[in-house]
């Protein structure tokens, strides 16, 4: 695993964007993903003063664990998961080496697994996939801070 943070305090030398990246080789690193996710979110609370509940901490950890265990288990070589604070919400981006989007399967109670992917779009407010030169990138973004008014993605009921 390698981590990365532009700046000093983990901030990016481009100004107010706070990152942190981290390359993952093996299927054990999935649990590291899932630490740099849990690190990164309590120093962006306890070092920026940015509010992040236990309700999104552990949803990010979720989204991280998914979007990563789908790129080992489906991409040859390295992933790499990005994580951006932006606007009040995290991105969690990971990019593979395989440049077959992921099949994006109907919901279905009586599935048995597969359910990765769907469980990522219902927490996220958005959801991407991007196909680059080599492989593809997945993002989505989770509001940081717990909303009463809206549901967990943080959207207005």
């Amino acid at each position: 695993m390698e981590q990365t943070a532009g700046g000093e305090d983990g901030q990016s030398l481009l100004g107010d964007v706070i990152s942190v990246s981290g390359a993952f080789e093996g299927s054990e690193d999935i649990a590291v993903a899932r630490d740099l996710a849990r690190a990164f979110l309590t120093d962006v609370q306890a070092v920026h003063g940015l509010p992040v509940s236990g309700r999104v901490m552990g949803m990010v950890q979720l989204v991280v664990s998914e979007l990563v265990t789908n790129a080992r288990k489906y991409a040859p070589g390295p992933c790499l998961l990005t994580l951006v604070i932006n606007g009040g919400a995290i991105e969690v981006t990971v990019w593979d080496s395989n440049p077959t989007p992921p099949a994006i399967l109907a919901p279905d109670p009586t599935r048995i697994g597969q359910h990765g992917l769907e469980i990522v779009m219902a927490v996220g407010q958005s959801f991407a996939i991007h196909r680059e030169p080599v492989g593809k990138r997945i993002t989505t973004a989770i509001v940081l801070a717990d909303d009463p008014g809206g549901d967990a993605a943080g959207r207005q009921l």
